[in-house]
């Protein structure tokens, strides 16, 4: 243990003797000490002038002083603090100038203020994560410009413990700021926060100023406020602030001192500050709160539970706080009876209550603050569809105007009640405040008022999302009513392109999909039947989407509520496609096929008579019954070739080129190139009435059919051409569940033409673009890429079976 030696000079030599004389740097003293390694090179320099207590007995600990040494350095340390706890009393302006070149005072300097009424709260023990945002603010500190003293506002949404961190950090913060800590709470969540003048008045009297020196006028009061923190390092908390006009006179323009500032609000228009905004803890952290509340031993004994408390938190802080805090004071209570308790989406917000902690009560700080309109917006988005919604959303559950309803969700994001999307105009609620948000929608909205916000939006949102999706339809064949009540709703912003109707209708597809449910359920059946089909078209480019398949069951049933029977086989057909397609179900697929083969009969009408027999050809093809799926074809090719209509022969090449495919994998490939040559032929000799791109895409899946058929046959060279055709086209129609099975085919090819890099990069692309879509064949493709390292030794692979 050391001892020391006398102490010489100042308290920056001696550290720095006792230092070398240990043998120690600068960077394993401050580490071991828990200081950092600028505070410690100030220390020994002298620039700073006597640390705290707590720093030097650190230190001492560090070096093995022995309680002599340490109390020697404590003296020197001590030498070095005009004011243990507090600000040096400001000095009132010169006076004129003595005869001797002194100056008088008016006033005498104000006694030292030792103890002072705005000292740090009590830190929490038990403070998890942050780490990131506490090494921000370190290294302000580190970097401290006296020209420039730092403000760092926290901010962020109710309940992520800003005040705790802020208080947090400036414990943490302590050492460097041995002229004094102060906070005051600026009560910005209350009707009347603290005025600029009466928190400038705390603050000039907790510096030591009497009351009869600190002056009437507010700007008075804050340019003595900048004269006193001059040469202090002194760190100022200025909690629950409600404005940036509030909180600007409070700063410092000059000298060594941090501002800490916490708001819920982002204080946007307060320049030149470092913004630390808090965010969610992660599942980890939560738990891990958790954890340092009620013991590991209970975590431990429930770690499902705990991570499931964690997440019906909403892994907010104080929900977690709280939750812990009652089981703290349960110490026999489960971890897994409040997880029970917490599932109830009713009763959440009413078990998140721990004595005078409660989730509720914070949200309703901030529910309180805002004016009518805006709890209104807040109130009402709680009824959107989805994750998120839009600012038109907003407007209409609001009946507010768009722009109106835009500034809003802005001044709501900028309370801290609404979550902005990084790159889309969109926000969404944290899952607790959405609760609080739905309570109060019960209290404060009649059932009518809520009934015709729905109906406004939900007629809003299917007139939009009719029109844009019958910006894809290629065959504007005789379907629905064609009514579509005048159009857009709102043509200035309706889609004028494909791209943009499919942008919309993507961000959307929550809040349409819930206004075709509520349609449905208020008995608007036409108005849900005319939707549907409408979307059949685009239905085909985003086959992914698993959607669909309710989509087409609830159209089936309105249009058995209208008594319409041919919208019912209509849309009993796409329903088929979509159990097929978008499910991978056949077997349902082939029920619902067959349900609607029977209702076509029934109403003689070949057109879908011959649909449905494509459809449950479809179906077993993929139940391994493909003799059965090509007698199926062969009868619904036969019945669309009697009809006269370009209907017929548009539905004549699906079932064609089906045809084909399934004789290709029962290892007929002359015969299915000679039904896809027929297929070809269709396509060339066009089909009257129909658009050229419609047609384009039925020549562009001829074209694959053809070059697998090729494949089939060894016909490699052949086959590639066809194959580049229609991955080209596919891709231009922005159709990813068609262009991605084309590029795996052509990579097939390329493979076997030993053109190995080539075929590398294209089946690269083909089985990320598989796994997107969760397409069967995306493990068609990793074997594939996997037999790539054979290729070069001759292996003479024939291509691997086709599953679609």
């Amino acid at each position: 243990m050391g001892t020391g030696t006398p102490a010489e000079g100042t308290f920056g030599t001696h550290l720095h003797a006792l230092r070398t004389g240990a043998g120690l740097s600068q960077a394993e003293l401050a580490q071991t000490a828990g200081v950092s390694v600028r505070g410690l090179s100030d220390m020994e320099r002298d620039r700073t002038r006597g640390p705290q207590r707590r720093t030097v007995q650190a230190l001492a600990a560090a070096l093995r002083l022995d309680p002599a040494a340490a109390r020697e350095l404590e003296r020197l340390a001590s030498l070095g603090r005009p004011r243990p706890a507090g600000f040096e009393a400001a000095r009132p302006a010169a006076g004129p100038v003595g005869a001797c070149g002194t100056t008088t005072s008016r006033t005498p300097p104000a006694p030292t203020a030792a103890h002072h009424t705005l000292a740090l709260p009590r830190d929490l023990s038990d403070f998890t994560a942050r780490g990131p945002a506490l090494d921000r603010l370190r290294a302000l500190v580190e970097d401290l410009d006296p020209a420039r003293p730092p403000v760092a506002l926290i901010c962020g949404q109710p309940g992520l413990g800003k005040t705790s961190f802020a208080v947090h950090a400036a414990h943490a913060l302590a050492p460097h700021f041995p002229d004094g800590q102060f906070t005051l709470d600026l009560r910005g969540m209350d009707p009347r926060p603290v005025a600029p003048r009466d928190a400038l008045a705390r603050l000039l009297r907790a510096s030591g100023l009497p009351e009869s020196t600190i002056p009437a006028d507010t700007e008075d009061r804050a340019g003595l406020l900048r004269s006193v923190l001059r040469e202090r390092r002194a760190l100022l908390l200025l909690d629950n602030a409600v404005d940036e006009s509030q909180v600007r006179p409070l700063l410092p323009s000059y000298g060594p001192s941090l501002t800490l500032v916490t708001s819920r609000h982002t204080l946007a228009g307060l320049e030149a500050v470092h913004r630390i905004e808090l965010v969610l803890l992660r599942r980890e952290e939560a738990v891990e709160l958790l954890t340092r509340i009620v013991g590991p031993e209970r975590v431990r004994r429930e770690s499902q539970a705990a991570r499931d408390l964690a997440e019906l938190c909403g892994h907010l802080p104080l929900a977690v706080r709280i939750a812990g805090q009652r089981l703290a004071s349960r110490p026999g209570e489960r971890l897994a009876k409040i997880v029970a308790q917490l599932t109830d989406h009713e009763s959440r917000l009413d078990a998140l209550k721990a004595g005078s902690l409660q989730v509720r009560a914070a949200f309703a700080l901030s529910y309180r603050q805002l004016d009518q309109t805006a709890r209104t917006v807040l109130r009402r988005a709680a009824l959107a569809d989805g994750p998120d919604f839009s600012p038109r959303t907003a407007a209409l559950l609001a009946d507010l105007s768009l722009r109106h309803a835009t500034r809003y969700a802005q001044d709501l994001t900028d309370a801290g009640l609404l979550q902005p999307h990084p790159t889309t105009d969109r926000y969404r609620f944290h899952d607790l405040l959405h609760l609080f948000a739905t309570e109060q929608l019960a209290e404060e909205d009649t059932p009518d008022a809520l009934c015709l916000a729905h109906t406004r939006t939900d007629t809003w949102m299917l007139r939009r999302a009719t029109v844009a999706a019958r910006l894809f339809t290629m065959d504007p064949g005789p379907g629905g009513s064609g009514d579509d009540e005048g159009g857009d709703p709102d043509p200035a912003t309706a889609p004028v392109s494909r791209d943009q109707a499919h942008a919309w209708l993507e961000a959307e597809r929550a809040q349409w999909l819930g206004a075709l449910r509520r349609a449905q359920t208020a008995g608007r059946h036409r108005q849900v039947v005319d939707a549907a089909e409408a979307m059949h078209w685009f239905s085909d480019r985003t086959s992914h989407w698993e959607l669909w398949t309710e989509v087409f069951e609830r159209a089936v049933d309105s249009a058995r509520a209208l008594g319409s029977r041919r919208d019912e086989t209509v849309h009993l057909n796409y329903l088929a496609w979509a159990h097929n397609t978008c499910l991978h179900d056949p077997t349902t697929a082939l029920s619902t096929a067959r349900a609607a083969l029977a209702l076509a009969r029934g109403i003689d009408d070949q057109l879908q008579v011959g649909w449905a027999l494509y459809y449950a050809a479809s179906a077993l093809d993929k139940l391994g019954r493909a003799d059965e799926g090509i007698a199926h074809l062969h009868q619904g090719a036969d019945c669309l070739s009697r009809g006269t209509s370009a209907q017929s022969r548009l539905a004549e090449l699906s079932v064609l080129n089906t045809l084909g495919r399934l004789l290709r994998q029962t290892s007929r490939p002359d015969e299915a190139l000679t039904v896809h040559r027929r297929s070809e032929a269709l396509c060339h000799t066009g089909i009257p009435g129909k658009p050229h791109e419609l047609i384009d895409l039925y020549r562009a899946s001829v074209q694959q059919h053809i070059g697998n058929d090729l494949t089939a046959l060894h016909r490699w060279d052949e086959a590639e051409a066809p194959l580049r055709h229609a991955v080209a086209r596919f891709e231009a129609a922005r159709m990813p569940a068609w262009s991605e099975p084309a590029r795996l085919d052509l990579g097939i090819v390329l493979r076997h033409l030993h053109r190995t890099e080539e075929a590398r990069t294209t089946l690269t692309a083909a089985h990320e673009g598989l796994v997107r879509l969760n397409h069967p064949r995306r493990l068609e493709a990793a074997t594939q890429l996997l037999l790539l390292g054979e290729a070069d030794r001759g292996d003479g692979h024939g291509t691997a079976k086709r599953t679609v």
